[in-house]
């Protein structure tokens, strides 16, 4: 038995009542590091160390009392330092006697423990590097799809899904080609995919394309896209980087169509120039038939003849009044503010265009009210804004049928409270009018419906600029009698912009204590500004610097209304209304979104879509506080 048991591989060990060894196989020899004299009838302090001998103590009671105990752990060993050791202690009795003697069966595990322990460090590393990848690929601003070599989607993060508004669990397993691509470009995608997986050469990867996408709703966008192979356990999969370009490509549309009026403008500066000079040597010849038709009409006793010489006149004077419009409008000099007829500025535009309109079968007719107020205006500017009214309908005219119409009045606003007079002149002609969508456009720069070479875009952004410099304004009305377009200028009659009272009061009151108003935006500078406004006029205001923050205080707060920044970083406004919309629909109908960004057409969509109020930057006191109070009332 005593050879079997020193040649086994585990370490077998006697341990007596008095805590001495009694017994210590080979293995277990090996492992104290002492010969068989420095171990038996040895202390197990003296053999094991005295941390190893204080942790079996505990045990010894229940060991000698007849109980069975197996154990694993680390222990600190004199000789070999710390050990991972698996053990089991049987008590030894003989004849039914009390326990005389512990045989202890035990292992040395540590050099598994420490390779479990490293490969349990490696794999959380690696699962630490995974979900790093994934943080990354999960909030990266680009989206990101993966396909395997079939070309079926395996990974679509949340800027993707954001892009085309699909959701993930959609579209997981289907083909990228059918989800994404127009159709045009499938055939030649799996065509490509097909000659890389049977090993032709790459003619797309690595290289920055630009191309169109198609989004859930069937529309189509332009995109920049960065393609590349990865192989994983011998697998090939490819992985697209995409970015939505529609702002650059409108930036581009639009810098094109800036160039294009400049070049226009110049054109029209040199023609401007040339004409002027011609109308300023007519002044001349102008002033002596109109000096001598006056001595002439002095001397003449003859009715008839007297009746002739004052058409003559009369003639010579509109052709100078016509000569002095044009030089006033040609002339470059500053703005100056006089008392003027808003009647004589008309009837000099439309003795201007009185020739076009009749070579072009226009009927032009006046209906201008009697006694009109002076106005303290600019005469050419507000003369400019009546000629290109005019131009304009005269224009919108040229490819009708039939009967053509333009009709111009004029006439005094009723007096409003807190409001001081205004005239108005109102321009409508019986042409097609302006299509539904294009309303909301058709005051911005550049943007026309004219054909290519008529328009600039420029006269109507610029003759509305000029109405609101002078206080007044220039819309599009909703309805003409003509059935045409209608617009109407309305200005005061100081022709000093109008600072009327705001819906809300600037003093606070008991329901406006009662509105809470979350401010979100990522400029601090903004949000103070509109923080220290509202809150002057009784709101009570809280502000987030980013669409996350906003999210969390809905969660802990109540609100009334969100005024947000439309353009931001990390969570713009689109993404935060949805946002809201799911979580806090009340809510949802009651955000404002201010932007500096008027001119993108996407901005423009959203707020169309989402049925939402946008203010424009800059903006005044009153403009905010009106917006606002629109949104709670």
């Amino acid at each position: 038995m005593g050879a079997l048991l020193d040649n086994i591989t585990a370490r077998v060990a006697v341990v007596g009542r008095d805590h001495c060894f009694l017994y210590a196989n080979r293995e277990a020899l090996a492992f104290y590091g002492l010969p068989p004299e420095q171990v038996m009838g040895q202390h197990l302090s003296k053999v094991l160390g005295d941390t190893a001998y204080a942790g079996y103590l505990p045990w010894a009671e229940r060991l000698f009392s007849g109980e069975s105990l197996r154990w694993q752990g680390w222990v600190e060993y004199p000789t070999h330092g710390r050990r991972f050791l698996q053990e089991t202690m049987v008590p030894f009795a003989s004849d039914g006697r009390d326990v005389q003697a512990i045989i202890v069966f035990g292992r040395d595990h540590t050099e598994l423990k420490l390779r479990e322990e490293e490969l349990a460090e490696q794999i959380g590393q690696l699962q630490a590097s995974e979900a790093l990848k994934a943080a990354i690929v999960d909030h990266a601003l680009a989206a990101l799809i993966s396909t395997d070599g079939e070309g079926r989607i395996v990974e679509f993060n949340p800027a993707a899904e954001a892009m085309f508004g699909r959701l993930r669990a959609d579209v997981m397993g289907r083909l990228v080609s059918e989800v994404i691509m127009p159709e045009r470009y499938r055939s030649a995608h799996e065509a490509g995919i097909r000659r890389m997986e049977n090993g032709g050469a790459p003619r797309v990867l690595g290289k920055r394309m630009e191309m169109h996408a198609l989004r859930a709703d069937g529309s189509e966008f332009p995109i920049e896209m960065v393609l590349w192979r990865t192989t994983v356990g011998g697998t090939g999969y490819y992985t697209a980087s995409l970015v939505d370009v529609t702002e650059r490509h409108s930036a581009a549309q639009q810098i094109e169509r800036q160039r294009d009026a400049l070049r226009q403008s110049e054109k029209l500066s040199a023609m401007g120039s040339l004409l002027a000079g011609v109308a300023h040597e007519l002044n001349n010849p102008l002033a002596i038939v109109m000096g001598r038709a006056s001595l002439l009409e002095e001397k003449c006793d003859d009715p008839a003849l007297l009746a002739d010489v004052q058409r003559i006149r009369e003639a010579a004077e509109r052709c100078g009044r016509i000569v002095r419009t044009f030089l006033n409008m040609a002339r470059s000099k500053p703005a100056t503010r006089e008392n003027v007829s808003l009647n004589d500025l008309t009837r000099a535009a439309a003795e201007m265009l009185n020739y076009s309109y009749r070579s072009h079968g226009v009927e032009m007719r006046l209906q201008l009210a009697d006694e009109l107020p002076s106005v303290k205006a600019d005469g050419d500017q507000v003369g400019q804004i009546v000629l290109n009214l005019l131009v304009n309908a005269q224009q919108a005219l040229a490819a009708c049928e039939g009967e053509r119409r333009v009709l111009v009045e004029t006439g005094v606003e009723a007096r409003r409270e807190n409001r001081e007079p205004r005239v108005w002149l109102r321009v409508s002609d019986n042409g097609p009018g302006v299509p539904a969508e294009l309303r909301g456009k058709l005051f911005e720069p550049f943007f026309t419906t004219k054909p290519e070479g008529i328009g600039t875009g420029l006269g109507l952004a610029m003759s509305r600029s000029l109405a609101r410099d002078h206080g007044g304004d220039l819309t599009l009305e909703p309805t003409s009698h003509h059935g045409g377009a209608s617009f109407r200028l309305n200005l005061p009659i100081s022709g000093e912009p109008v600072h009327e009272s705001a819906p809300v009061p600037l003093q606070a009151t008991d329901a406006a204590l009662q509105t809470r108003v979350l401010v979100v935006d990522d400029e601090s500078e903004i949000t103070e500004l509109m923080r220290d406004i509202l809150e002057a006029a009784g709101y009570e205001v809280a502000t987030a610097e980013s669409g996350e923050v906003a999210l969390a205080l809905l969660e802990t707060a109540r609100f009334d209304a969100i005024v947000s920044d439309l353009r931001m970083p990390d969570m713009d406004g689109a993404t935060l209304w949805r946002e809201v919309d799911q979580h806090h629909p009340r809510l949802s109908r009651r955000m404002l979104f201010v932007t500096g960004d008027t001119l993108s057409p996407g901005a423009r969509e959203f707020l169309r879509k989402a049925r939402c109020a946008g203010l424009d930057k800059p903006f005044s006191k009153g403009d905010l506080l009106a917006a606002v109070a629109k949104l709670v009332e």
